[in-house]
């Protein structure tokens, strides 16, 4: 009868302990890269780029084939990821400046909610390492937006050019930079570390901070955001990847990302932290097409980075969770800014209430009960709406769109293509469905007066500056 006894109380504990654990909230780890272009992944079609660790992450994960970033930059694109908002509502698009710069005094307002603040509610340990590039003075960095910590460079990594250094050989593919050619400092929560941050070492000690949040933190629910500095020009990586990759200098680059990923789910793997982990790996915008063998592929999509053309705004984005994530391959719509609602899901916690949010719950998708609910997208550049995708169908306003910064192509009439059947965006079929462009031209204007409808005045006044 003891015996009996005791085994049903074993019983009932075992259960109570396995409902506990269905309960408890995953980690989340973003894995953000600058400028890394829809064609630069083995598992997205590179045929000599050899990612190993990311092909392995997209085999075991879902590998998503028309994911979108924020926006075509760096600055906004990283608002919309961490807001859930697209960023002409949270003040990071800007007409006049594009991005933030050394010189800037500006960046996220604090009255934004980020994704590490969201997932206070359910007091998660958060952690930013690498880019930052949401302000740099420190009533901006991310401990003021929810984050416990930070390690990593404020802005971009070819910001504070020492004047009179050399010129940067984009037409060399095996050209290597002077790391001290750049001033780019490197910070530890809001003090600096190091100027100028050694770039041939970045990426290793990036990863090397990741590892060690993850085993810090092992015993609690935590979010990492890794934003790597990689791909963006200079190109700098460590003397164990240097040389090794046939296509130069970026595929050394590549090839050390992918190990650093190799890295971070390894240390999940060995935690026995995988089935409580969602981990997504994805880019800031396409490639920079303008610093030629040292930017990246946008593979069969048209143009890259500072574009609203699909190269710049489609990035390779794969969602890795052995105990949530069912495997396979997504041709839904989703996007960066939608993360923030996929991880309120998961994580059971609210998104904010008391502002227009963008944000769509990609849960069913990830976890197989469902499809992605994002059914359209409106393609923002520089505080301009310049384009709108419904289904299939893609409308570009008659305005200038912007081709890797100084040059702009004007287009005299809206342009319209269907980007499942023409992925390249090659052939403009406004003239022969006029229907469909009266409907996206319709959806177009909702939005815009939407997203100035949306805009606290104060923000609206920057933005218009």
């Amino acid at each position: 009868m003891k015996r009996v006894t005791a085994l049903f109380l074993l019983s009932v504990f075992f259960t109570v302990v396995q409902v506990r654990a269905d309960q408890d909230p995953p980690n989340f780890v973003v894995i953000f890269c600058d400028d890394l272009g829809y064609g630069d992944l083995g598992s997205f079609g590179h045929p000599t780029i050899r990612t190993p660790h990311l092909d392995r992450m997209a085999e075991e994960g879902q590998k998503w084939t028309q994911f979108y970033s924020a926006d075509p930059v760096c600055t906004p694109s990283r608002a919309g990821l961490l807001t859930g908002r697209y960023p002409v509502r949270n003040g990071m698009s800007s007409v006049a400046r594009v991005v933030l710069f050394p010189n800037s005094s500006g960046g996220l307002p604090q009255e934004e909610v980020t994704i590490a603040e969201m997932l206070k509610q359910k007091n998660y340990a958060t952690a930013a390492v690498g880019k930052w590039h949401l302000g740099h003075l420190p009533r901006h960095l991310p401990m003021t937006q929810g984050f416990d910590s930070y390690y990593g460079i404020p802005y971009s990594n070819d910001m504070d050019k020492v004047s009179g250094s050399a010129r940067y050989l984009s037409s060399d593919p095996d050209f290597y930079p002077d790391t001290t050619n750049y001033n780019v400092p490197l910070l530890e929560g809001d003090r600096e570390i190091e100027r100028p941050a050694d770039q041939n070492t970045i990426t290793r000690r990036f990863t090397e901070k990741a590892v060690a949040f993850i085993k810090a933190n092992r015993d609690r629910p935590f979010f990492l955001y890794l934003a790597h500095s990689m791909p963006h020009i200079p190109l700098f990586t460590g003397e164990k990847f240097r040389g090794k990759s046939i296509r130069g200098v970026y595929g050394d680059v590549i090839e050390e990302i992918d190990w650093s990923v190799g890295q971070v789910l390894d240390s999940l793997r060995e935690l026995q932290l995988d089935k409580k982990t969602v981990a997504v790996f994805s880019s800031d915008n396409g490639p920079w097409l303008a610093f030629k063998t040292h930017g990246g592929s946008a593979g069969p999509l048209r143009a890259g980075k500072g574009t609203n053309f699909e190269g710049g705004q489609r990035v390779p984005t794969i969602f890795w969770g052995p105990g949530h994530i069912k495997p396979g391959v997504v041709d839904g719509m989703g996007s960066a800014i939608d993360l923030m609602s996929t991880f309120a899901s998961l994580a059971k916690v609210q998104t904010p209430e008391d502002r227009k949010m963008d944000s769509y719950d990609l849960s069913p998708a990830l976890l197989g009960t469902g499809k992605s609910p994002r059914h359209e997208f409106f393609y923002w550049n520089r505080g301009v709406l310049h384009a709108v995708r419904s289904g299939p169908w893609k409308l570009h306003m008659q305005q200038r769109h912007f081709i890797n910064y100084g040059r702009v192509v004007h287009l005299d009439k809206p342009e319209l293509y269907n980007v499942e059947k023409d992925i390249s965006e090659a052939y403009d079929v406004a003239d022969t469905h006029p229907d469909i462009v009266a409907r996206l031209l319709e959806k177009f204007r909702k939005h815009e007066l939407d997203a100035e409808d949306s805009l606290p005045d104060q923000l609206a006044a920057r933005i218009a500056k």
